[in-house]
């Protein structure tokens, strides 16, 4: 049997992969020459592309055992037990336009289990980390979820897919529901920065659809270190590969679902 993962060594060998893609996404920021598309609205920067090689070149020769799966190259391959999950720059619609909601998001699993995720601003400066049954944290102080009981009290932030055209109906019909019940209802455009808001206390919930791992497995580990609770819309068992997402402080989870259903 493998041994125990050192989480000590994941934690330094991300923190430090994470503030080196952030010093280059920070340099380039507002200075983006390039941009490309993967999809009709689905943007790709030369940015994106620097910082996950970065990350990849630190956590491969500190890990050279494990996977990666990374938004712009995808999957290294292997049958590893240990993985590393990023997402060098969640929120490029934002970055290219010079909008500073993006972040730098990595998380480590193993056999499954995701063990440790942190999501840096490389513009606000603002770190947010977890390691499993260890707590969530913002900047190293403990973080946790607001104590907001109703969705009437709430504010709420959600993001749009790629494919949203494909979606509208279903889209604008939890949107309007939800938007009816609650305080309020955010876009941000950073999946990863919403749930740390979310594990932080600043919102209540959040929610969306047609996700990949790399957008919600750091995110989800701090906001449920954080006293979150995180499922799919209809309350069931959800993990990183699943893609959808409803996230909240937990209090307000059933109602925030039945609106969505």
């Amino acid at each position: 049997m493998e041994e125990k993962r050192d989480l000590k060594k994941i934690e330094r060998v991300a923190l430090g992969a994470a503030h080196q893609a952030g010093l280059l996404l920070a340099e380039r920021f507002g200075k983006v020459h390039s941009v490309s598309k993967k999809g009709g609205i689905d943007l790709v920067t030369e940015a994106d592309v620097g910082a996950e090689k970065i990350i990849k070149g630190i956590i491969g020769a500190a890990f050279p055992q494990d996977r990666i799966l990374a938004e712009e190259s995808g999957d290294s391959g292997g049958d590893a037990d240990g993985v590393w999950i990023i997402d060098p720059l969640d929120g490029t619609t934002n970055y290219a336009h010079h909008i500073p909601l993006f972040a730098v998001s990595i998380a480590f699993a193993h056999r499954g289990e995701t063990l440790y995720g942190l999501v840096l601003n490389p513009v606000s400066g603002e770190l947010f980390s977890a390691a499993k049954g260890g707590g969530a944290y913002k900047n190293n102080t403990p973080i946790r979820v607001s104590e907001v009981e109703s969705v009437f009290e709430s504010l709420l932030v959600t993001g749009f897919p790629y494919d949203l055209a494909t979606r509208m109906e279903g889209l604008m019909s939890r949107l309007t529901s939800v938007l009816g019940a609650s305080q309020g209802v955010r876009r941000l455009g950073s999946a990863a920065l919403d749930l740390c808001f979310v594990a932080a206390g600043r919102f209540e919930g959040f929610w969306e659809e047609n996700l990949h791992p790399w957008d919600t497995a750091a995110g989800a580990l701090i906001l449920t270190e954080a006293g979150g609770r995180v499922t799919d819309f209809f309350q069931g068992q959800w993990s990183p590969f699943d893609r959808q997402i409803l996230a909240t402080n937990g209090r307000i989870h059933g109602e925030l679902a039945r609106l969505l259903a």
